[in-house]
């Protein structure tokens, strides 16, 4: 076949119509050669993919290009390796599969049949069927199984009886003969491992007392799952025997270590959701049985088969409440011991990753804090402003604030819209506008140290293996940010409040220049006691709401759930409406300090003088003046920026990181789809044959 012509061919999507008694070799390429076709849309056809596949491996022999054993592996293994413990060289079984001719080499047309069998749903069976299936008959009898069986093991492999009732009763007779048929052949590979672990059991336990010692145990598990398991787990398989006394190992213990392997897709599945439930992210060996029983139908795991999975999960301790990442050893079969990173554990060194972390989040914090502001203010329909109605929100919610007379009910502003009517009749759309410069100025750095505090507060008071917090600490990392924010925050806002309030004083229009010098630098910080006593708070129930709503509320991590751009919007918004509205009296109180007062007007003393004082003046409610215009602007404000915050991180994470811990098991590559089904399929094949003995594939074929 010219290549052109193969092109041609494999640019369409070839199906099998027929099941595995389709005959012989030649038949099977024929029929799935001519079978109906459909164009497969995308960048890159289906067919156009496996023949750039197979050109870049084929080798070309007496003018025709094939694929050798060697270039058959390479051409179907993932570059980025099977993802198990499974040696690419053992690949090449499935090779005999490919190669319908027996010539030693794999055509074009064998190559294009064997992927398009990877498209089947049972495509992990039907090539382990065909593998036994030698002379491709469609049906294996006893003879043909057991010389294929036999060419997989060694002389030093644990022996298995054929003829044994277990093996009778899934071959039924055909014309006398003892034969399996595709079903038959599906089922009694699937219990195989069962069968030949009895086998092996019985065989070892040369005093028929019902135990065999640790190194007999771990000699049947490397024969028959030694694939499925990592080296740590492999090399403490004698220490089964601590589990009971005596110092060997039942065949219930046996059995029960067997079921755990069996089952280890779902025993990750339970461990993932019952640490994802937990209020530390660890888990006992009661919570895995208890979210067990209410995740599954019957109770899948016995009591002893929980404590082998914490046995060696724990290291031998299986009283521990666990980590998702403890279970890795476990639930991994590539998994290695962690590695000491060779460097200088100098403190100097350890301050000055810490310090260029920080800055590096600071500027990323300023830019989210900038982005935030920006956000909030509103374009106006004429365009003449882009901040307009976000600043005249800003504006009469501190105006109402700082109303005050010496008289109760004495009131310069009835209400908002009287606000807003009265400071545009009296100094005219900019006096919508006094106080802007500082607020911009001032914003990038407050909402920067305010998120880097949060954030370095936080990871360094998380659990660094389940990555949880605790309740306690969640509040003191944002209260700490905070208060932390104050050292920016006062100066800025003292400045802002006397530039917005000078319309209300009349004459002279002073810049922010001549505010500051006025007031010095200890006057920069007058009412920073209550500006503290706002924002700590205010950071406190804000960084607090907002994880417990992404987490509890919005389930993000749940089943490796990340949160949509509306989701971590909608939970950044929510949680600043608690935090603005009841930290108003505070607002209101810092307000009323940092303006001076006219004449007339109601002096304070310090915080508490003006809680006493606007209380009984003015009345409870004149504490939460302005409360539903600071909820209108901090929300969406806040929402911005920690989206903003979030996205610059995840986009532009620090360089020099070091990289968190994760499990990448088969059940997560499974989830988030990162594997292709083609390859999922021809290792699960793979795997079906390394059932019958770990070393198939390493011999010689």
């Amino acid at each position: 076949m010219s290549k052109n012509a193969g092109e041609s061919q494999a640019d369409d999507y070839v199906v099998l119509t027929a099941g595995p008694t389709l005959g012989d070799a030649a038949s099977t390429a024929t029929a799935a050669l001519s079978s109906v076709k459909k164009t497969v849309a995308g960048p890159e056809s289906e067919g156009r993919r496996w023949r750039r596949i197979f050109d870049s491996n084929a080798v070309e022999v007496n003018g025709e290009r094939y694929l050798n054993r060697e270039a058959f592996v390479k051409a179907i293994v993932p570059a980025s390796g099977d993802g198990h413990k499974i040696e690419e060289a053992q690949y090449g079984v499935l090779f005999t599969v490919a190669d319908q001719s027996k010539r030693g080499m794999v055509s074009w047309d064998d190559f294009v049949v064997f992927q398009t069998l990877l498209k089947r749903p049972d495509a992990d069976y039907l090539i382990a069927f065909k593998f036994f299936d030698v002379d491709g008959s469609g049906s294996i009898d006893l003879n043909e199984f057991k010389n294929v069986f036999a060419a997989t093991l060694g002389a030093d492999a644990l022996p298995f009886n054929f003829d044994c009732d277990w093996v009778k009763l899934h071959l039924g007779k055909r014309d006398g003969t003892h034969v399996l048929g595709y079903n038959e052949f599906t089922q009694l590979m699937k219990g195989l491992q069962d069968e030949r672990l009895r086998q092996a059991f019985k065989y070892l336990d040369s005093n028929q007392d019902g135990f065999i010692t640790p190194d007999q145990f771990k000699r049947i598990i490397l024969e028959l799952e030694g694939h499925k398991l990592s080296d740590s787990v492999l090399e403490r398989l004698p220490t089964l025997c601590a589990l009971s006394p005596g110092g060997k190992i039942s065949y219930a213990e046996v059995v029960a270590f067997h079921n755990v392997i069996k089952s280890m897709d779902m025993v990750e599945r339970v461990i993932r959701e019952a640490t994802a439930k937990s209020k530390d992210g660890r888990i006992s060996q009661d919570d895995f049985l208890n979210y067990s029983a209410r995740a599954t139908r019957y109770g899948l795991f016995s009591p002893m088969e929980a404590s082998i999975i914490f046995h060696f999960a724990g290291r031998g301790d299986g009283r521990q409440r666990l980590a998702l990442l403890d279970f890795a050893q476990l639930l991994d079969p590539r998994w290695q011991p962690p590695m000491e990173i060779q460097k200088p554990a100098t403190t100097a060194k350890s301050i000055l990753e810490t310090v260029g972390e920080s800055m590096f989040n600071f500027c990323l914090g300023g830019i989210a804090g900038a982005f935030g502001a920006t956000i909030v203010y509103p374009i106006d329909l004429d365009k003449v402003s882009i901040t307009w109605k976000y600043y005249l929100v800003l504006t009469f919610h501190l105006r109402m604030q700082n109303q005050r007379s010496t008289v109760v009910g004495q009131l310069l502003y009835k209400n908002s819209l009287d606000c807003v009517r009265k400071v545009f009749r009296n100094e005219g759309l900019l006096g919508f506008y006094r106080g802007l410069g500082p607020q911009l100025v001032g914003v990038a750095p407050e909402k920067a140290i305010k998120l880097t505090v949060n954030d370095f507060v936080r990871s360094r008071t998380s659990d660094p293996e389940t990555g949880r917090i605790k309740l306690g600490w969640e509040i003191v990392a944002g209260g700490t940010a905070g208060g932390c924010q104050v050292i920016f925050t006062n100066p800025l806002e003292i400045v802002k409040i006397r530039l917005q309030v000078q319309g209300e004083l009349g004459g002279v229009k002073r810049g922010a220049g001549h505010i500051i010098k006025e007031l010095g630098l200890l006057g920069l910080y007058k009412g920073a006691s209550a500006c503290l006593l706002r924002d700590i708070p205010f950071s406190a129930i804000y960084f607090t709401a907002y994880a417990h709503l992404k987490k509890d509320v919005f389930h993000e991590g749940h089943n490796n759930k990340k949160l949509s751009f509306g989701e971590t919007l909608a939970a950044a918004g929510i949680a600043g409406m608690p935090a603005a509205y009841l930290t108003t009296p505070a607002d209101v109180v810092k307000t009323r300090l940092q303006v001076e007062a006219r004449k007339g007007e109601t002096n304070y003393k310090g915080i508490v003088d003006a809680f006493k004082k606007i209380f009984r003046e003015e009345g409870f409610r004149a504490l939460y003046k302005g409360g539903p215009a600071r909820v209108i602007r901090s929300s969406p404000q806040f929402a911005g920026t920690l989206l903003a915050f979030e996205t610059l991180q995840s986009s532009f994470p620090y360089p020099w990181a070091e990289q968190p811990k994760k499990i990448d098991t088969a059940l997560t590559r499974a989830i988030s789809g990162d594997e292709d089904l083609a390859n999922i399929r021809s290792r699960n094949a793979l795997k079906i044959l390394l059932d019958v003995h770990g070393d198939i594939g390493r011999r010689p074929q």
